[in-house]
């Protein structure tokens, strides 16, 4: 990788780390409000973002940036990967940090359900929104990172700084 595709690559997985995280607070909060009939906050950060769906699309875009280009083949590719990475996620957090960020035991939807830590509706849902992040966001956040590089990285840099101390703070102020 060339220096000028790093400059470029490393503020654009910035960028789709932060979306991503916001995406699933906002996804977090409708299926807290569906299950409980309320909004919570939910995640473990103060801001409106959590970290395992910025990870997760870090993840989708690795395994499927050169094979873009079809669409059934990223769904699947995030279905899986994502539903093991959550499954692996969800139970080294449980046993090693004695923390439990989710369980999908009591929540509707949630056939074929492992333990609470996937169930078939999350792993559709990492599937979907891999599709969202390579036929959505990643189309819009290069096609700003092309018209507007300055822009893009002082919106990238600031966002993505927010979200790390945000990660930080979390983790040393509770």
């Amino acid at each position: 990788m060339s220096k000028k595709s790093a400059r470029k690559l490393i503020p654009l997985l910035m960028l789709i780390f932060t979306i991503a995280g916001v995406i699933g607070f906002i996804y977090e909060e409708i299926c807290g409000y569906i299950n409980e009939g309320h909004f919570f906050k939910r995640g473990t950060t103060f801001g409106p973002w959590i970290p395992i769906y910025g990870f997760g699309a870090l993840l989708v875009f690795a395994l499927t940036f050169r094979i873009r280009k079809k669409p059934l083949l990223v769904f699947l590719i995030a279905t899986v990967a994502c539903g093991l990475f959550e499954l692996a996620s969800g139970y080294v957090i449980d046993r090693f940090f004695h923390m439990r960020l989710w369980n999908y035991s009591n929540v509707i939807l949630n056939w074929g359900n492992l333990n609470g830590y996937i169930c078939v509706r999350s792993v559709i849902t990492w599937g979907l929104f891999g599709m969202l992040l390579m036929y959505g966001v990643l189309p819009l956040a290069e096609k700003f990172q092309n018209r507007r590089p300055k822009a893009f990285n002082i919106v990238t840099f600031a966002l993505f700084g927010l979200f790390v101390l945000d990660i930080v703070l979390s983790f040393t102020i509770k």
